[in-house]
């Protein structure tokens, strides 16, 4: 599973929030929240800089193999 995938999925439950919570506070889809946190490779970088957006984070080019 990628590091965004992961990150958003801790986040999101120490936030206390559900799948559905989280998809409806940051105006995303459930099917879109489901997708990233499961680690599709092919998803809207627009979309998932909104889901980071609710921990106040964005997602930034970095070289491949960094920090894994």
């Amino acid at each position: 599973m990628n590091k965004i995938a992961v990150f958003i999925r801790q986040q999101r439950k120490a936030a206390g929030l559900t799948q559905e919570e989280f998809a409806l506070r940051s105006g995303l889809g459930l099917r879109f929240v489901r997708e990233l946190e499961s680690g599709k490779e092919t998803v809207r970088m627009d979309k998932v800089n909104q889901a980071l957006a609710m921990f106040g984070m964005e997602a930034v080019p970095g070289r491949k193999g960094e920090d894994e």
